[in-house]
């Protein structure tokens, strides 16, 4: 009885000692690194360096270049091409941390199934057709004087529209209980900001970014995919004696 007691305690410590070591092996697979997310993490670093550039540099120029990077309708008007490519390169605010949060929760998971080269086209997709979309409406609320000609030139930069736009494309990759989950927490911040009803560009453009990444899920599921972890090769089976 000792011995079938003992048995059994080391069983189950095999078994505790095999799911911690699963979970450890997971949450290494679920960490970023260079090489498997080269366009998440780069593009970190360069929001990071644009921030600190914000606090520490010199306002007047931080200002100007703002301005230029905008992409409010005066700017699409003039120069539409310079103004979607550099407003993606501020984050909205002074802090970089949320940033941080949103690229490891979107845009590097949605790296590691479709790749670079792809998980960069959703997101460029989101920034540019959410970003055209919010100010066609703004252009289009200016006609109708619902609201004042000075909107039309309103600092617009951020890459929330990016962000959004892969989390609707990763739902898409999930399971069912990870795409609810996903698309739900989208909803509830697609819909808080779109109830305060204070910006009216980003109440646009953010529901029309989660759209856009919504609308890719065919295309990225055709293509080839990787999983979010490496499986663990099955033991070989042991050799039968005769």
């Amino acid at each position: 009885m000792a011995a079938s007691g003992t048995g059994r305690a080391a069983a189950r410590r095999d078994l505790v000692r095999d799911r911690a070591r699963d979970l450890l092996r997971g949450l290494r697979a679920a960490l970023p690194t260079p090489r498997r997310n080269p366009f998440a993490l780069g593009y970190l670093a360069l929001l990071l360096g644009t921030t600190l550039f914000t606090r520490f540099g010199d306002p007047q120029l931080v200002h100007r270049l703002q301005a230029l990077s905008s992409t409010d309708v005066h700017n699409l008007a003039h120069h539409p091409v310079l103004a979607l490519a550099a407003s993606g390169l501020w984050v909205a605010g002074p802090v970089w941390t949320p940033y941080l949060w949103a690229f490891l929760l979107t845009v590097a998971p949605l790296e590691r199934r479709v790749g670079g080269r792809r998980a960069a086209g959703v997101f460029a997709a989101g920034h540019v057709g959410a970003t055209l979309l919010s100010q066609a409406v703004v252009l289009a609320a200016v006609a109708v004087r619902a609201l004042p000609v000075d909107a039309l030139g309103d600092l617009d930069i951020g890459v929330s529209y990016g962000v959004l736009a892969s989390l609707g494309a990763l739902a898409g990759l999930l399971p069912p209980a990870g795409r609810n989950l996903a698309l739900g927490i989208a909803a509830v911040l697609v819909g808080e900001q779109f109830l305060d009803g204070t910006d009216l560009v980003t109440g646009i453009g953010h529901p029309a970014a989660l759209l856009i990444g919504i609308a890719l899920w065919r295309p990225l599921r055709r293509g080839p995919r990787r999983p979010l972890r490496r499986r663990r090769p099955a033991p070989a089976p042991l050799p039968v004696r005769v």
